[in-house]
Order: structure tokens, then sequence, then C-alpha cells
């Protein structure tokens, strides 16, 4: 649900931000356009775990919000494309700061899981 309140204290602008891509798919759908325009199948196809219904849903509020494009032919089959906006590009520093973090925690939590097993484990693992 959307927070409509954002005359609050120095937390806000990333209130804000969070707000728009909040939740389990709004930033891997965003990472994906990253790459350029991209079909409602290929974007199903590169989140596996995702329900049609719920890619629906996350791309109308990402629509609505302004963060992306879409785009509808009249063919048949029906053709939808989707692509980043003016605003939706301007979050890329965003979304490629949070893939770094990303791979950077991921690689400390691999060491660190390394560094607990015991030393026999350790030197079958190498």
């Amino acid at each position: 649900m959307k927070r409509k309140d954002f005359g609050c204290g120095p937390g806000c602008p990333v209130e804000v931000t969070l707000d728009l891509i909040d939740g389990k798919w709004k930033g891997v759908i965003l990472y994906h356009l990253q790459e350029g325009r991209l079909r409602f199948g290929e974007l199903r196809k590169r989140l596996p775990g995702i329900t049609q219904r719920m890619l629906t849903k996350q791309l109308r509020a990402l629509e609505q919000d302004d963060l992306i494009i879409r785009k509808v032919y009249a063919e048949v089959p029906p053709r939808v494309d989707y692509e980043l906006s003016e605003t939706g590009l301007r979050l890329r520093p965003v979304i490629d700061a949070l893939r770094a973090w990303g791979e950077d925690h991921r690689a400390r939590q691999s060491v660190a899981a390394t560094a607990k097993r015991p030393k026999t484990l350790r030197k079958q693992a190498a």
C-alpha cells in the first residue's frame, strides 16, 4: 500500500524512493529493463518465480508511477513492450548500486560461511 504522508523528517527522500521500488519484484523488473525494451514474455522468462498476475500488477504500478513506458501494438496476438521512462532511467544509479551492494554482500557471506566451517571441511572444499 502506498504511503502518502511524506511531510516527515530527514528520512523522507529515502522513503519516497523505496516506496516507488518496494516489494519483491519492482527493483528486479527495473534492473532487467535497463538492458532495453522487453516484451512481456521476455520479462516473464527472466523472472521465473513470478506469476503472470503479479508481473502484470507490478508493471501497472511501475507505469502508474511513470517509471516505465508500456507500448501496445495492434497485432494478433497482441504484442506489448516495456521500457524505462525518463524517470526510470534516472533510477539506473540506484539500481546499479543495489546490484553492486548485493554482489558484495553475497561474497562476504560466502567468505564468512567458509571461515566458520571446520578445517577438515575447508580442505575438502578446496
